[in-house]
């Protein structure tokens, strides 16, 4: 059937189609992880979180906050710290998470990268990010900026996310929020309600499909090759 390419096996060679990606709505809110990068008191990318959590509470999600206060750097503690199983039992739990963190230095903070640190890309024949969706927001001190946002998205693409088109950058982010902590009524402010909108629909788009969209040739290859192994492994 293929006899252009010979180092393909056609037997487990996908051949995508619409009817496999037809298949019966699932009826529970989009369950979303949102992550901040700053344990500060008055923390900005708290307060920038939390504001996300209501409007995607509002649009229909079901969200997790993590606190990272607490948590330990990696491999400075073992696996079994009660903040690591905390962040890693929300990451299975979550079909979509919200990271935004401070721009420190020109780069995301050290207090998000721990985060993401302690989530492997395998749990055993678990991989508990890949094929979620991801959103990103950022907050800086001064003008506006992208480099966090930027190097989250490498991240994101890293850890086998979809990440959304759609971002958020807040620059002066301490003119941003009132008092009581709550996010003023701004252009910023619209950005952040159009990307939680652009998030829940496309968590709602790829729900029961991720499995499907990241199902790889070599990855089918590799366990044909494994089982074969195992098959033809001489009884003692």
């Amino acid at each position: 059937m293929i006899p252009e390419l010979p180092n393909i096996d056609p037997e487990l060679l996908g051949l995508p189609s619409q009817e496999q990606l037809a298949k019966p709505a699932v009826l529970h809110k989009p369950r979303i992880l949102l992550l901040y990068g700053s344990n500060r008191a008055r923390s900005y990318s708290r307060l920038l979180t939390e504001e996300a959590a209501r409007l995607l509470e509002q649009i229909g999600a079901d969200t997790r906050i993590f606190n990272p206060s607490g948590l330990p750097l990696p491999d400075d503690a073992p696996e079994d710290h009660p903040k690591v199983q905390e962040l890693r039992e929300l990451v299975l739990w979550s079909e979509g998470m919200v990271w935004c963190s401070p721009e420190r230095h020109g780069a995301m903070t050290g207090v998000f990268k721990s985060q993401i640190d302690w989530v492997p890309l395998s749990m055993g024949a678990v991989r508990p990010t890949q094929g979620k969706t991801l959103a990103l927001m950022q907050v800086s001190g001064g003008s506006q900026s992208f480099n966090a946002l930027n190097q989250m998205r490498v991240l994101g693409r890293w850890m086998r996310m979809f990440t959304i088109p759609n971002q958020s950058s807040v620059a002066k982010a301490f003119l941003e929020f009132d008092e009581a902590g709550r996010m003023k009524p701004s252009a910023y402010y619209d950005r952040v309600v159009d990307v939680m909108e652009e998030l829940v629909k496309f968590t709602l788009l790829l729900r029961e499909q991720s499995d499907y969209l990241v199902d790889r040739y070599s990855e089918r290859k590799e366990s044909a090759e494994q089982l074969s192994k195992r098959v033809n492994q001489p009884s003692i």
